[in-house]
């Protein structure tokens, strides 16, 4: 099961909203690739690379667009998305909330 922190909701909110003020249509494209990249994650865990903003193996990002999609490997049936972040974006560990 792949399941999404209300931190990464939250953020794909924003994003929807910010693309939104320009192309509404575009900014469900966008929204709906997101979640989509996420799906079957359950199945392929390991599929994206390591985030280096963590620094921890169970951390991983998978890119689209402008946009890294970080998740965790919590168990061999649980995958949680923690953030949707733009990729010129810094990103602190203590920016993450985890264990939501």
């Amino acid at each position: 099961m792949v399941k999404w922190t209300k931190h990464a909701k939250r953020q794909l909110r924003h994003i929807h909203d910010y693309i939104a003020r320009n192309s509404p249509l575009y900014a469900k494209r966008i929204s709906e690739e997101l979640v989509k990249r996420t799906i079957g994650l359950d199945d392929l865990p390991r599929k994206g690379r390591r985030a280096p903003e963590l620094d921890e193996d169970a951390v991983r990002k998978l890119g689209l667009y402008s946009y890294r999609i970080l998740y965790e490997i919590k168990s061999d049936n649980l995958i949680e998305v923690l953030a949707v972040i733009h990729k010129r974006r810094q990103v602190e560990p203590e920016d993450i909330p985890r264990n939501q």
